[in-house]
Formats: structure tokens, C-alpha cells, sequence
């Protein structure tokens, strides 16, 4: 019996033996797996860390490319802005220059449409005058370009080459001596000049040798008020029978 009691009592020490070295073993294998667990979270946390390096690394990459080829454009574009700045400046001294040039020219021009003017038959004087009067003016503009002065006074001299090749019709004021009256004009090129009074009963010409106007008689009556008609297009195209001054002697 009492064998059996020893016999127990060690078995019990040999279980308590192996629970204990059990419950050691656990605890090893637990705090190896914490360590483990610990070591992965450090691991994962360096994984996450290296590929946002690597993300940053890639855009930061692409900016640099994107920069590199933004500046290559902005040089290019710099040297074209110096070129122009360049040719600009060129183009600057080449027109001051043509300015200076050309200035005595254009009122030298303008000087000769003056005379032209005066000179010529005395249809729409005030108008032709202000023209002239109105390109002295521009001349002395430095806020308008010399091309586009010269293509003003060119203008002015196309309109008075116009003049020659037209037929007009205009109501303005005739001056005979002391006494101003209104009457209708009719102009004929520059070949003739006549007026006629707003009632019809006179006619008269510009008489270029005395520089007066000169009343004609009756039978000229109806043919410048055709040409009234004509010019103001109240009346189809028609020969006219309009007296004209003949050439001088010694002309």
C-alpha cells in the first residue's frame, strides 16, 4: 500500500515537472510570436515607407523631366523674344530714318496740292481747302506714322485726279462782285464749270482766261440742266452740247 502512495506521489511530481516546462515552452513561443508579430508590423511600416520614397522618387522624377523641357521651351521662346526685340529695334531706326527722309517730301506735297487747288477751276473750293488744310495739320502729329501720312496725302491726290474723269452736281454759293448768291453747279471734269440759278432763268460758265464767271446766253439754259439731271442721276446719259473754251493763241 504503501508502494502505491510513492508510486503516485512521483507521478504527480513528474506531471507537475512537464506542465511546467509546457507552460514555459508556451511563454517562449508567445513571446516569439509577439516578437515575431512586432518585427512584421516594422517590416510592413518599412515596405510602406520605401514605396511612398519610391512614389515621391517617381513624381519627383517627372517633375524634373517636365521642368527640364519647360526650361528647354522658355530658352527657345527667350531667344525668339531677342530676335524680335532685335528686329524691332532695326525696324525702329529704319523708320525714323525714312521718316526723316520723307517729311520734306510730304510737305513738299502737300505744299503742291495746295497750288493745284488754287490754280484749278474753283469747284468745291472750301472742301478741297479744308482737305489740304487738314493734312497740315496731320503732318505735324507725332502720334501718326509716316506711312500713314503719306497714304492720307496720296488719297488726297487721288481724289483730285478723280475730279477730271467725273461728272458732279452740287448746290453752293456763287460770288459776283459784291453779291452771293445760291445757285446750282454743274462740273464737267475739269473741262467746264457752270452754274444755273435756282429759278432757271440764268446760266453762266467759268471763264478761265478771265477768272470770273461769265452768264451765257439763253440757249445754254437747257443743256446744263440736263447735265443737272444727268450728274444728279435723275436722267439717263445723253451727249451734251455745253459751250467750252477753247484753247488760246500762243497755249
Amino acid at each position: 500500500m504503501l508502494c502505491l502512495v510513492v508510486g503516485a506521489a512521483a507521478l504527480q511530481v513528474g506531471w507537475a515537472q512537464q506542465d511546467g516546462a509546457l507552460e514555459g515552452s508556451l511563454a517562449a513561443q508567445a513571446e516569439s510570436d509577439a516578437a515575431a508579430a512586432a518585427s512584421q508590423v516594422r517590416i510592413d511600416a518599412l515596405a510602406d515607407a520605401a514605396s511612398q520614397d519610391l512614389q515621391r522618387w517617381r513624381v519627383a522624377s517627372q517633375r524634373r523631366e517636365s521642368l527640364s523641357i519647360y526650361n528647354q521651351q522658355l530658352e527657345r521662346l527667350i531667344a525668339s523674344q531677342e530676335a524680335e526685340i532685335a528686329s524691332l529695334a532695326r525696324q525702329t531706326d529704319e523708320i525714323e530714318s525714312i521718316e526723316t527722309g520723307s517729311l520734306p517730301l510730304m510737305i513738299e506735297m502737300i505744299d503742291t496740292l495746295l497750288a493745284l487747288v488754287a490754280a484749278d477751276v474753283p469747284f468745291l473750293l472750301d472742301e478741297r481747302e479744308a482737305r489740304v488744310a487738314a493734312l497740315r495739320e496731320l503732318i505735324d502729329r507725332a502720334d501718326v506714322t509716316a506711312g500713314e501720312k503719306f497714304r492720307r496725302i496720296m488719297e488726297a491726290y487721288l481724289v483730285e485726279v478723280d475730279y477730271g474723269r467725273t461728272i458732279e452736281a452740287y448746290r453752293g454759293e456763287l460770288r459776283t462782285g459784291s453779291e452771293v448768291r445760291t445757285v446750282d453747279f454743274l462740273r464737267v471734269g475739269r473741262v467746264g464749270l457752270y452754274y444755273q440759278t435756282l429759278d432757271g432763268a440764268e446760266s453762266g460758265r467759268w471763264h478761265a482766261s478771265s477768272g470770273t464767271f461769265e452768264t451765257l446766253e439763253g440757249n445754254a439754259r437747257r443743256p446744263i440742266q440736263s447735265g443737272l439731271r444727268i450728274a444728279r442721276q435723275q436722267a439717263p446719259p445723253e451727249l451734251l452740247q455745253l459751250p467750252v473754251q477753247g484753247p488760246e493763241a500762243g497755249r
